[in-house]
């Protein structure tokens, strides 16, 4: 049985349906990447995995409990983390105080705190006192990727943290997530960024317009498998 799962994925934006009967999962110890253009769905997964979204109850299973239809606090309490796109950090807070707030809501021990936090990005340590805002957008996502850490996760989501930076930063910032799957939190990115995907992925999950239209380990699908996945042919 997978850690995480949606059967039958729905997702609505009022009488506007986004996502359409969508079925992924994540096993412990697992790196999955949900792939594809904008307006795919794939941000829309995550709203609804996390709670954002309300779905039906059983369309979303963690460890085999229906959890579709509970709000975002109860989705976090049970250790499912999500670092949002656009870092969306508290600009009135330190970097410190950021990454405390993570803790809002579950408080559990675990490999995270704001110690190995600031081992994993050391750069944060020395501008703890800084505010959030103020650093660079590489360094504010570390905050937001920290910030979920601090909750001590069971299962971390990752929304488009690529988004608008850098190579080399991109490169600084998935390497910590070998790390943080070694500590315990298998994890779910959602990514533009192909190559990038595949890199880190042990399974991989390509979305257009709402729909999954290809699955499979990143050895077994090709470059053409993606590109007709993308744009229009569809492949299972």
């Amino acid at each position: 049985m997978a850690l995480l799962e949606t059967k039958g994925l729905t997702a609505f934006y009022g009488d506007f349906q986004a996502l359409f009967g969508v079925d992924v999962a994540l096993d412990t110890g697992e790196t999955v990447a949900i792939i594809g253009a904008n307006g795919a769905g794939k941000s829309t997964l995550l709203r609804s995995i996390s709670g954002v979204l309300a779905n039906g109850a059983d369309q979303v299973l963690f460890d085999g409990r229906p959890i579709g239809a509970l709000p975002a606090p109860e989705i976090v309490a049970r250790g499912i983390a999500m670092v949002p796109e656009g870092r969306k950090l508290f600009p009135s807070l330190s970097v410190e105080e950021n990454l405390l707030i993570g803790r809002y809501g579950r408080s559990v021990p675990g490999a995270w705190s704001l110690e190995t936090v600031y081992d994993l990005f050391p750069i944060l340590k020395e501008r703890r006192h800084n505010p959030g805002t103020a650093l660079s957008g590489g360094q504010q996502q570390m905050v937001a990727i920290g910030r979920a850490l601090m909750s001590n996760p069971r299962v971390l989501l990752c929304d488009e943290i690529s988004l608008g930076l850098a190579p080399v930063v991109i490169k600084d910032i998935y390497a910590a997530f070998p790390k943080i799957r070694a500590a315990g939190a298998p994890i779910v990115i959602v990514e533009q960024d192909i190559g990038q995907a595949l890199k880190v992925a042990d399974r991989v999950y390509c979305m257009m317009e709402g729909r999954i239209t290809l699955s499979g380990r990143p050895g077994a699908i090709s470059r053409d498998d993606i590109h007709a996945a993308y744009f229009g042919a569809t492949t299972q």
